[in-house]
Formats: structure tokens, sequence, C-alpha cells
């Protein structure tokens, strides 16, 4: 079977085999529902409690803050809206490049009477600090702004960005799906700071698809998407998917031993790809900021991404126009709209993320298939000028 080189880690990542021997037996002889009474049922809610742990221990954070999910939307959702079930309408804030399971729930909020504000971001994609300490002046009581964004990689400074949001009293929630396994990631410090709730998520770091997590400070007041038999403490029911929890909490403990080894290898990898890059004459984005050690989003301002992301999928490497989860949406990427990149240019992006099996040998491969493919293109384009 053809397997094309896997540049696209921030989409998701392969189930690592350490987790899925974890997983096995949750999926075989240990089939028990959590909540029965019986030893069946004792040992699978044992199991969850010990991933629970896993999961805190990464983070930083203590198990009981853990709130299981099905994914990073799902959390996301939860903390948006059920937080603002629980207050007035006012002043919501999110970044302007978050993914869209931020931004959809906002806009929905906005259609039930909350005023949603959209927080800018300069040229690299950083919150811009004087509009966002004029949107905390004007009190919002929900701000929402990601660690690390799933598109340029850039990072924001959370623990900064909370601390200047507490005076407002709002709740302060940040999407850390992307940033978990790549860059350290410290509730307990951003709880200290004014963070209240932290999103992240297993399959962006050798897990199953299908389990995520709320991080949560307990003072937050949530009213659950989903109602029933009281899971979660109450704030997520439905019967847990035993075997993907159990294998979220392996895969925390392998991210978690592996990060310095991660951030000693990839950054290399990375500039690699973007020396090549930039002899081809590519548009870099974000290269001027902390980013993700693994992100590499790039364009030329005559080439349609999609087109360039079909032919290297075609040639043998998986890579991405823009973020997974709005791939099917032909329009200019929003988070490079919002750092002001002209339409023609964004339409052009690419995103390659790198993971820790890939090789030197496999950007050299790429560089070079990318010049060929690219100057084919062009070609192309000034023969039907």
């Amino acid at each position: 079977m053809f397997a094309p080189v896997y540049f696209d880690h921030n989409a998701t990542t392969p189930l690592r085999p350490q987790v899925l021997d974890a997983m096995l037996p949750w999926l075989s002889e240990q089939f028990g529902n959590a909540s029965s009474r019986h030893e069946y049922g004792r040992a699978a809610r044992r199991a969850i409690d010990e991933a629970r742990g896993q999961v805190a221990a990464a983070v930083g954070a203590h198990p009981t803050e853990v709130v299981f999910t099905s994914g990073g939307s799902e959390a996301n959702n939860l903390f948006l809206k059920g937080a603002a079930a629980c207050l007035k309408p006012g002043l919501l804030a999110v970044g302007a490049i978050e993914h869209p399971c931020v931004i959809k729930p906002a806009e929905q909020l906005a259609r039930r009477g909350w005023m949603l504000e959209k927080l800018a971001v300069d040229g690299e994609g950083r919150i811009e600090p004087a509009n966002f300490e004029a949107v905390m002046a004007r009190k919002p009581k929900l701000v929402s702004v990601m660690t690390a964004n799933n598109e340029t990689g850039v990072l924001q400074d959370i623990d900064v960005l909370a601390g200047l949001a507490k005076p407002s009293n709002a709740w302060f929630h940040t999407d850390a799906v992307q940033a978990l396994g790549k860059e350290a990631v410290d509730f307990r410090r951003w709880n200290a700071a004014g963070v209240h709730g932290m999103t992240i998520s297993a399959h962006k770091i050798g897990g199953p698809k299908g389990a995520a997590a709320l991080l949560l400070d307990k003072r937050v007041e949530l009213e659950p998407l989903i109602a029933g038999g009281g899971h979660e403490r109450g704030l997520r029911s439905g019967t847990e998917n035993v075997a993907a929890i159990v294998g979220f909490g392996r895969a925390c403990e392998l991210a978690v031993q592996e990060l310095a080894d991660y951030r000693m290898q990839l950054p290399a990898l990375r500039e690699r790809l973007e020396r090549g890059l930039v002899e081809m004459g590519a548009t870099l984005f974000s290269s001027e900021t902390s980013r993700l050690p693994n992100t590499v989003y790039f364009a030329w301002p005559d080439l349609d991404g999609e087109t360039l992301v079909g032919q290297l999928d075609r040639a043998g490497f998986a890579v991405a126009s823009g973020a997974a989860c709005s791939s099917a949406n032909p329009e200019p990427s929003h988070v490079l709209q919002a750092m002001g990149v002209p339409s023609q240019l964004a339409r052009g992006a690419v995103r390659v993320s790198l993971g820790m099996a890939n090789t030197v040998e496999q950007i050299d491969e790429f560089l070079s298939t990318l010049r060929r493919t690219v100057s084919k293109l062009q070609h192309m384009i000034a023969m039907a000028v």
C-alpha cells in the first residue's frame, strides 16, 4: 500500500505502539462499564482514575481538575457555553485566530445576547497588546486565547495575558491542544496567573481520537452540554470511553518523558526546511516570533495552496493547506486574514507540521520534490497568461 511521507502532525498523530498496548485490554476482555458496581465496573473505574492522574500530572494539575470529553472541540464548547449559561450575557473576547471550535460557539453566543469581541493580532500572529488591554478595560466576562496556533504554530504569552485579564474578573480559557507535547504546559502556574480552563487532546500527542480533557478551576460554574447520569462530576454525562481514556493517559506520560528530545530534534528539521523554502522564494508566515518547533507555514503568491497540496500528495508527501478541520472551505485562512496577509498570498498557504519520526532525508526529498512541483505550476501559470 502506498504511504506518503507524513508531514501533517498538527492535524493528528500516529497512535503510539505503547498507547495501543495500554488500550487493547479495554477493547477486549476488560469491557466493563465504569458505573457498574461489580468487579468489571470497578476495574474500569480504576483504569479511568489512573488515566486521570496521568493526564493531570502531565500538565501540573490535580486529578479533580480533569474533565474528560470526546475531543478538544467538545471541551472548548463546554467551557464557553457552559460558563455563559451560568452568567448574565456580557462581553465575550476571543482571539481572532482561534480554532473554529472556539470562534463558532462564540458566534453562537453572540446571537443569544452576548457581545463578541475578536482580539486583534499583529502581522506575526501575536495578540496585539494595546488592543487586548483596551478590551480588558471593558470588563469582559469570558476570555479565550489559544496557547499555540494550529496553522502558524505561534505561541502566546498565556500567563501574561491572563494576568492582564485578571482585574476584569473574567473567566479565562486557553485552548492548549497544539501545545501539549511540543511545549511545557503548566496549568498550575497558569491557574495562579489567572487561567481558569484549559483544553488538551489525546490524538495530537500519539493518543487515540475520541479522548480529550478540559482542565477546570473548581471555582468556575459550568452548565453541562450533555445531561444524563452525572458522569465527570456532572459536567459531562455519558458512559466513558475507557480504552480511549486509558490511551490518553499513557500518551500524556510519553509526551512528558520525551519533551526534551522533541524540543532538541524538531527545531533542526524545521530550520533545514525553512532554509530550503527561502532559497525557493517562498514567503514564510510568523517566522519572526516564537512558534512550535515543528510547524512551518508558507506560500507563493501565484500558487493555489489546495493545488499544491494535491500535487505533493500524488508525489508522496502528506501536507495541509491551512487547518484540517476547515479544509473544505475555499476561503483564505481566517488566521492569515487576521494577520493582514493579502488574500492572493493567503490562498497559497501550505502547512508542514513535523513529528519525531521525520528525518533529514525526508526533508531534503520533500524540498527537491517541492522545487520541481512549484516550477511546473509556475510554468503552467506563465503559459496561461
